[in-house]
């Protein structure tokens, strides 16, 4: 396979948690992959050796335009300097993005600066998180009903989506959504291709591009239809460096474009062990699901954070007296879990400056105290707080059930390095994932949870 200095496929992760999915599907479908917490130089690309795929997991998602335009500038400078010949830039699965945050817009046209392919693709949907994108509009899993089957929304209706604290998905048909961010003019090739495999898909590109659209948007409503968009994708990158936005989907496609080359994708990832020391849970997702697993998670000792005074004029004074206070927990062979509550959610300091201030406790807490697995709940959290740690990158190790990555923490400080880190989304992982932090799971399953960034 190609080395770092001529990687084929590259991606960048909009945030920690998402970057994170993306490494665990390449890495499980055997493609030497390494996750860097920033644009990597020379050295560090030589520590990781020779790869197949690289990531660098940003903050994107929690970026306004001009800072993204500079951060992805320099993303897509790396990259096509490293021979990437398709790039993706890794969103949510359900496209958590605005004018104002995390555009999606400014990503495109700032990378297309250093991939030029005139079809710039979208892929809309993940089915195996239960998102299908179907003549242009998205649909995502939501709640269980009473069936035991999850209840499939329009993202518009989405009960959490519709109503997300920083970028509320008011219009499910993503061209729409994606016009709000200056995307002027996306083609689509819906899905009633699909019968008719590769060459039933190549014509449908072709119309669609006839009408010149800035971007093509790709429906998927199932993972038969992966395999020949993986290869389409591979073949126009071949011939000209192409930029493709979208969830793990595009990874997954890629992968089993490669099926004849790598490995086929295992249907379950290696055990996780039980944790050997205390294990560190940081929770700064307000979700339900988060919300869940906090109060399912029995055998930690609980330290509740107030948003408004980890942000307040004496933010310091409180941030030392909480991170004491986790500190004397793990110390004593406690395992401790450290979360936001809802008390303060309406009408509080902002949800980025709240996960920049969990990302300074965590600093504090590893600082003083060595621990060896670490969670860490939202995805603007876990962006701030790895960009906190002074690590370089993540490699995969396991999977936890619900879609979560378990890493191995990359960094040259000897108390980082080796550190096992679970980083997940808010509606990610079973109610039960601190738990299996803890207890480790026998053999943990990547198959269909509804639960995914």
């Amino acid at each position: 396979m190609n080395g770092p200095a001529s990687a084929f496929y590259g991606f960048y992760g909009d945030d920690f948690t998402g970057a994170t999915d993306t490494l665990a599907h390449l890495a499980r479908a055997g493609l030497r992959t390494m996750l860097y917490l920033r644009a990597p130089d020379d050295a560090q690309l030589a520590l990781a050796g020779e790869l197949d795929a690289i990531g660098i997991a940003g903050a994107a998602r929690a970026m306004p335009p001009a800072r993204m335009a500079r951060e992805l500038s320099e993303v897509g400078a790396r990259m096509a300097s490293l021979g990437v010949r398709l790039m993706h830039y890794k969103v949510c699965s359900t496209f958590d993005s605005a004018p104002h945050i995390g555009n999606i817009g400014v990503a495109l046209n700032t990378l297309r600066g250093y991939f030029p392919h005139p079809l710039a693709a979208i892929v809309g949907g993940q089915p195996g998180l239960q998102r299908y994108c179907v003549f242009g509009h998205l649909f995502a899993a939501g709640s269980t009903e009473h069936s035991g089957s999850p209840a499939i929304h329009r993202l518009d209706r989405h009960p959490t989506m519709s109503r997300h604290p920083v970028s509320p998905m008011r219009e499910s048909d993503l061209r729409q959504h994606l016009r709000q961010q200056g995307l002027e003019n996306i083609g689509l090739v819906d899905w009633r291709w699909r019968g008719g495999g590769a060459p039933a898909l190549a014509s449908a590109l072709a119309e669609a591009l006839a009408q010149q659209p800035r971007a093509v948007l790709f429906d998927v409503l199932d993972d038969a239809q992966l395999p020949a968009l993986g290869r389409l994708l591979i073949d126009e990158a071949a011939h000209q460096p192409l930029c493709a936005i979208g969830p793990s989907s595009i990874a997954q496609a890629y992968a089993l474009a490669l099926a004849g080359a790598v490995p086929p994708m295992p249907s379950s990832a290696a055990p996780v062990a039980p944790a050997r020391s205390p294990v560190l849970v940081l929770a700064g997702s307000l979700s339900p699901m988060t919300a869940a697993q906090i109060e399912a998670a029995h055998s930690f000792t609980r330290i509740a954070l107030d948003p408004a005074r980890l942000t307040g004029a004496s933010a310091p004074d409180y941030l030392d007296r909480q991170a004491a206070s986790v500190v004397s927990a793990l110390r004593e062979g406690r395992h401790a879990l450290a979360f936001t509550h809802r008390a303060s959610e309406a009408g509080g300091p902002p949800p980025g400056t709240v996960a920049q201030a969990c990302a300074v406790l965590l600093r504090r807490i590893v600082t003083a105290v060595g621990v060896a697995r670490i969670g860490v709940a939202g995805g603007d959290t876990s962006s701030f707080a790895m960009q906190a740690l002074d690590a370089w990158g993540l490699s995969y190790l396991a999977g936890l059930p619900g879609n979560v990555a378990l890493c191995r923490l990359h960094a040259g400080e000897p108390r980082l390095d080796g550190v096992e880190v679970a980083l997940k989304g808010g509606q990610m992982g079973e109610i039960g994932l601190f738990e299996q932090l803890v207890h480790g799971v026998p053999g943990a399953s990547f198959g269909a949870s509804g639960h995914a960034s």
